[in-house]
């Protein structure tokens, strides 16, 4: 028995515009997976499914959602059970005209569901089977058929992609996390060798003039007293360290009196005179620029103290235009700047310090000749770190040569902190320049090369699987091959006559872990056709202007008498009629 589509065409071109819409911004799994399984039931004019997650590793399989009474969500089968066994079994849609022909089902034959028809579609994400949807007959007379696979297939699509952007979420989000530990294991470790590691060269000392003093015949209790001083101050630095409370000498001093007390830590342990100079009118630093001021001057003087061997020391402060530079001069031994380059934590840690703050260092020495040290810092710390991040690393490949030097061009004038390390026509040079030079990102046409996508994207994911993809689209792709490319995992596309803007922001929220889709590429993933034409309703008039005013959606209810969800599905409508993303871009448009 055949049937005729129960839903419109623009009923099903609204349910994909919905879903598409929300795989821009909602990053809740389970949310989104509910919304794709739900929409495609009521388009296929039936009420009960279920979306089920695959583990190939262990052989089975998790109900994620189930849209029905005897709800089964969270519930774990064996894969070889159930309509999900039967697609994993198939690598394809199975349909069953009744639920009783598949082998080790969970519906008991009193159910209603036991003697009607069955439909499941497999989810793939790249080439790998992640799971499956399964949508359940309303009626004993209703038959599904390749038509139905077919539109069940494409929210399929939608829930891989969602799929996706999930785990592409949490695995940033972890990375993230683990940044922020490893900044603080540095933050800790630098602050632990500055006090701690200066402190005990400094007890070091005392405890050596009092054995100098005994051979003298003196009395060394004056050079054990400061060492046990020196000690004491030691373990309240440490403390102070662990805690993150910065640098003792600056507690309720200006910077050029912290200074100074190192400036007299340096006379009492080593003998030596150094001088001090300030040059500019100064100025206020940021609280984390000072702290750093601080703990490099300590780390180059005891670095002086302790092994240049000086007769002279001099430091100096210069307030710039832009920043202040610091200066540290000795006339010691000096020492091999490359020698010595993968060695301590002290000469490292003071780069460190300068980058956390968004400056630099300098280091002058050589052997015989003494050393220099300068680092340059901003008033205000700069912690966004771009001045010192490594650029991100861009492949282009496009068969088109202009296509390629336009791209390059676009990235050039819109994202300085974007370096194109290779551009490449044919999808084999694009694996091998992949392979060799890992980038962040991947810029490569959908029409790139004469095979099958699928072949070279395994291949790209192969060599460089952490480098993420944004396809560039030809006008008239087809929709299949946008599909083939959703499915190996790409992370974006854009149009091929995208504007520097959007390529900019595509590249870098790639690389950050987005999903990011443009402009009518919504459509060609099966959204609605984005038509600036296509009249809004007399309500949604209303509901624009309003939005246009920047009301929130609780006040336009409240004027118009409608509920908030109501001004939702209005404002949800707006955005598709007149093709743009959010609310932000219709009134840029405005």
């Amino acid at each position: 028995m055949t049937h005729t589509d129960p839903r419109p065409p623009v009923a099903l071109d609204d349910a994909l515009a919905a879903v598409a819409n929300d795989l821009a911004g909602e990053f809740q799994l389970q949310r989104l997976l509910e919304r794709i399984l739900r929409s495609a039931v009521e388009l296929l004019g039936c009420t009960s499914g279920s979306l089920c997650l695959i583990d190939q590793a262990s052989q089975t399989y998790r109900k994620e959602i189930d849209l029905e009474e005897g709800c089964q969500t969270g519930t774990v089968f064996p894969l070889v059970e159930g309509c999900t066994g039967a697609v994993a079994r198939a690598g394809k849609p199975v349909i069953f005209e009744r639920y009783s022909e598949i082998g080790k089902g969970h519906i008991g034959p009193d159910e209603p569901r036991f003697h009607r028809g069955v439909i499941g579609v497999p989810i793939r994400l790249r080439a790998d089977l992640i799971g499956a949807c399964i949508v359940f007959a309303a009626s004993d007379e209703r038959r599904f058929d390749a038509a139905d696979a077919q539109l069940l297939q494409r929210f399929a699509t939608h829930a891989a992609i969602a799929i996706a952007n999930s785990r592409l979420h949490q695995e940033a989000s972890e990375r993230a996390k683990a940044a922020a530990i490893a900044a603080e294991r540095e933050r800790a470790m630098l602050e632990v060798h500055d006090s701690i590691g200066r402190g005990l060269a400094t007890v070091a000392l005392q405890i050596g003039q009092a054995y100098a003093a005994v051979s003298r015949g003196e009395d060394p209790l004056p050079a054990l007293t400061q060492a046990q001083q020196a000690a004491q101050e030691t373990m309240n630095e440490g403390r102070r360290a662990v805690w993150g409370l910065g640098p003792a000498g600056l507690s309720g001093r200006t910077l050029d009196q912290a200074l100074e007390l190192e400036l007299e830590w340096v006379q009492a342990t080593s003998g030596l005179s150094p001088t001090f100079r300030v040059f500019g009118d100064p100025l206020p630093l940021g609280r984390e620029v000072e702290t750093q001021v601080v703990r490099i001057v300590q780390e180059s003087l005891a670095n002086a103290v302790q092994h240049a061997k000086a007769s002279m020391l001099r430091l100096g402060l210069v307030y710039g235009a832009d920043g202040i530079a610091v200066i540290i001069e000795d006339d010691g031994c000096g020492f091999d700047t490359a020698a010595v380059a993968d060695k301590g934590v002290g000469l490292s840690g003071l780069v460190t310090r300068a980058a956390q703050v968004g400056g630099r260092v300098r280091i002058d020495s050589t052997p015989g000749w003494g050393t220099r040290i300068r680092a340059d810092l901003p008033y205000r710390a700069d912690l966004s770190g771009a001045g010192e991040s490594p650029r991100l690393r861009v492949v282009v490949a496009h068969d088109l040569p202009a296509m390629r030097a336009g791209l390059v061009r676009l990235l050039d004038a819109s994202e300085p902190g974007v370096q194109v390390v290779a551009e490449v026509d044919e999808p084999a040079a694009a694996v091998e320049a992949i392979r060799l030079l890992r980038p962040d990102v991947v810029l490569a046409g959908t029409g790139l090369g004469s095979g099958s996508a699928a072949q070279w994207l395994s291949r790209l994911h192969r060599a460089a699987p952490g480098a993420a993809v944004i396809g560039i689209v030809d006008p008239g792709a087809p929709e299949s091959e946008l599909r083939e490319w959703a499915t190996f995992g790409v992370r974006g596309f854009v149009q091929s006559d995208v504007d520097a803007t959007t390529l900019g922001r595509a590249v870098v929220g790639v690389a950050r872990g987005d999903v990011l889709v443009f402009g009518e590429m919504l459509a060609q993933l099966g959204g609605a056709p984005i038509m600036d034409g296509e009249r809004l309703t007399d309500r949604e008039l209303e509901v624009r202007q309003l939005v246009e005013q920047g009301l929130p959606d609780k006040q336009i209810a409240s004027r118009l008498g409608i509920s908030a969800k109501t001004v939702e599905k209005h404002v949800s409508a707006i955005l598709r009629k007149r093709g743009v993303r959010s609310r932000t871009e219709l009134l840029a448009r405005v």
